[in-house]
């Protein structure tokens, strides 16, 4: 996953030349690390919510399918998170909608695997992405 510090000092860590390609300097560096140590099975999270805005969450979102260059499976994890209530103006429990938005904008961008609170409406919110072929 991609993060800056820690979960309590991340938001001290916001500053970026350029979030995608730092971010996919960050992942590669750690791929590298991985393999060399043996690992076969890697799946970048780009860490939605983790050292970065609320409007760098939507460039790293807008941008996920850059991740592919990689070659890893991409984990999308934005549910209930604070970029969607404090972007609404709503509360987490309010955040379903948004959720599902957010999780069918990162399935078209690239996205394999989502990370979600509300199981049922996000599985719907895949089958009707895969009903368009817009994904497999």
């Amino acid at each position: 996953m991609h993060m800056r510090g820690t979960p309590q000092t991340m938001g001290q860590y916001t500053s970026y030349d350029s979030i995608i390609q730092d971010m996919l300097f960050y992942f590669g560096e750690k791929i590298e690390l991985a393999k060399a140590a043996g690992v076969t099975d890697i799946i970048l999270d780009p860490g939605i919510g983790f050292s970065k805005t609320i409007d760098q969450n939507f460039e790293v979102l807008s941008n996920l399918h850059r991740f592919s260059v990689l070659n890893c499976p991409i984990l999308l994890g934005v549910s209930r998170k604070s970029t969607i209530y404090k972007t609404l103006n709503i509360s987490a429990e309010e955040s379903l909608n948004g959720t599902t938005v957010l999780n069918t904008i990162g399935l078209i961008k690239g996205a394999d695997i989502v990370r979600v609170h509300d199981v049922l409406e996000a599985r719907q919110a895949i089958q009707l992405v895969q009903k368009t072929g817009l994904i497999n």
